[in-house]
């Protein structure tokens, strides 16, 4: 269900009370304009001059693509880990869930400096459209996780294959790009066909993870933040999800606790540059 602007407003005030009652604060290698109305004088004279020409609305300007940094030649199809001699980390997560969650937690990352990239769902971002740019104004980076997140790998190769391309169409359409990663729904690895299918979409790289804090099981804050700053390393890709309160919770305590092991936080295709 569409939520609006209003709404998604009241939702982050009131987790933005939470989090203060609880105390949360925010702190690749290898590997248009509107249509013109009538103004005075514009019909017939009374000479019978001809009429003026009507006025056209212009058509809405393409949004601008993202920058993205070039990325080593040497990356990988799939991407598992960055490099391990750079003390960096990426972030990644699961795009979609209540809106006023990932807000909360677009903000928090922002706070700290820190760059996230999101691997949004298609069908998620046609009930949250607003959520693409707010992502990228954000400094973050945008990816492909599949249409409607379905075990991409057990379906017929046409059914995988609409399943990439649907959501690539709707970030081309709002961003005026199909971001640079895809990530199979369900699914740690790409299987050969799911990379094929993804590679005619125009994707070259699948993005995976070698951190999995499983998150999505809402173990709670405490335990998340245990289990990344426990496994996360240089070069690591930590794959998190935006709708679970623990996970927002959770990241002002995990970017202080990487930034204390001397590590930061940057997109993916800040890591593999």
């Amino acid at each position: 269900m569409t939520v609006d602007r209003r709404t998604v407003l009241r939702s982050t005030a009131g987790l933005a009370a939470l989090t203060a009652a609880t105390g949360v604060t925010a702190a690749c290698g290898d590997g248009g304009g509107a249509s013109a109305r009538n103004q005075p004088g514009t019909g017939p004279s009374a000479t019978g001059s001809a009429p003026a020409a009507p006025a056209t609305t212009p058509a809405p300007a393409s949004p601008s693509p993202p920058q993205l940094p070039p990325l080593s030649p040497d990356t990988p199809v799939e991407v598992v880990n960055g490099p391990r001699d750079r003390p960096q980390v990426a972030l990644t997560f699961h795009g979609q869930g209540d809106p006023a969650l990932a807000l909360a937690l677009l903000t928090a990352a922002e706070q700290h400096g820190a760059r996230l990239t999101v691997l949004v769902v298609g069908s998620w971002l046609d009930q949250q459209p607003q959520m693409a740019r707010r992502i990228l104004d954000g400094g973050h980076e945008l990816g492909n996780h599949t249409q409607n997140h379905r075990d991409i790998s057990r379906m017929p190769v046409a059914q995988a294959r609409a399943e990439v391309q649907q959501c690539a169409d709707r970030l081309l359409r709002l961003t005026g790009s199909i971001g640079r990663w895809f990530r199979p729904s369900a699914a740690q690895y790409a299987t050969p066909m799911v990379r094929e299918q993804a590679r005619l979409a125009g994707y070259e790289h699948c993005l995976s993870y070698d951190v999995d804090p499983r998150d999505y099981t809402d173990p709670g804050a405490e335990v998340v933040q245990r289990r990344v700053l426990k496994a996360a390393i240089s070069g690591s890709v930590v794959a998190l999800h935006m709708g679970h309160r623990g996970t927002v919770e959770a990241m002002p305590r995990i970017l202080d606790g990487l930034a204390e092991a001397g590590l930061s936080a940057v997109t993916a295709s800040q890591l593999c540059a």
